[in-house]
């Protein structure tokens, strides 16, 4: 899981900006300004009988500062990502 939903920089980071649009999932902003040091992605990927599945997680950073529930107050109610 990324760890990105329980950051602090979560609503203003260009690398969770960019998982959001590998995932195809709605921009938590349109103008991220935040850019954090030493971002670690996994990508897993998995072949599926007519297409490629691609799952990104930043699974370490710097930057990172915890606010646990970040995300889930910027999106109540919806699901987490996973």
């Amino acid at each position: 899981m990324c760890i990105c939903i329980n950051c602090t920089f979560v609503d203003q980071c260009n690398t969770y900006y960019a998982v959001e649009t590998q995932h195809q999932q709605p921009h938590l902003t349109d103008s991220p300004h935040f850019e954090p040091k030493n971002p670690t992605i996994n990508v897993n990927i998995r072949t599926k009988t007519d297409y490629i599945e691609m799952e990104w997680d930043v699974v370490g950073c710097d930057s990172f500062v915890e606010e646990a529930g970040k995300w889930m107050r910027l999106k109540p109610g919806e699901p987490i990502p996973t």
